[in-house]
């Protein structure tokens, strides 16, 4: 059975999320759009969702990674590379470094 390695708990997962909050909120800057906006390009229906996420209180969904992508403007394997180095780092390090 498997489990994330990454607990909630864990000062340094906590902290990843962080940053993937704020790289996410760049990137829905960078682009003009309100959370209400990416919210609804994302098809959520509450945009405190996004808050969340910005703030590091959670994760977008694998099966949601496409149309984040795709209403940010970017590449789906970049946008997933990318949110990889913070949901997933230590696959991100087998992958892609070193």
């Amino acid at each position: 059975m498997y489990s994330n390695p990454q607990r909630r708990s864990d000062t340094e997962t906590i902290e990843l999320r962080k940053e993937a909050g704020r790289w996410l909120k760049k990137l829905r800057e960078d682009k003009g759009l309100s959370q209400r906006q990416l919210a609804e390009k994302v098809g959520t229906d509450y945009y405190t969702f996004i808050s969340q996420l910005e703030t590091g209180r959670g994760r977008i969904p694998p099966d949601r990674y496409r149309i984040w992508a795709d209403a940010l403007g970017l590449d789906p394997k970049t946008f997933v590379k990318s949110l990889m180095r913070y949901y997933d780092p230590q696959t991100y390090e087998i992958l892609f470094e070193g």
